[in-house]
């Protein structure tokens, strides 16, 4: 059996509060699993049942770019969160970037190096 995840690695260098960082986790967890329900419905049926979520730290926005391309050219469900700016950040910042729900070997050639929140 497949293990199906999602993982969302999160920016340290933009010093977000605690708050501010589960907000942005939160907006791109939905997002990217609408993605994956849209159009990788059995991995999102099997993610379903448990839901689980990995979160990363990485240390910029390069990196994150680096995680959306290699998750877009393996055809992998994602989502790249920008700041609206109301509170802490300015307006279109990129705070983080969810890979999945997906195969984990797939998520995992992708961030499997990175460390844990």
């Amino acid at each position: 059996m497949v293990i199906v995840k999602q993982v969302i690695a999160v920016r340290t260098d933009l010093k977000m509060g605690k708050g501010k960082i589960a907000a942005q986790v939160g907006h791109a967890c939905v997002i990217s699993s609408e993605r994956a329900r849209v159009s990788y419905s059995d991995w999102w049926l099997q993610w379903w049942q448990g839901q689980e979520k990995v979160v990363l730290k990485v240390p910029s926005c390069a990196e994150l770019e680096r995680i959306k391309s290699e998750a877009a050219r393996m055809k992998l469900p994602y989502c790249m969160v920008n700041d609206a700016g109301h509170t802490q950040l300015s307006p279109g910042t990129t705070t983080c970037v969810s890979v999945g729900p997906a195969p984990e070997h797939m998520i995992d050639s992708i961030t499997g190096n990175l460390p844990l929140l």
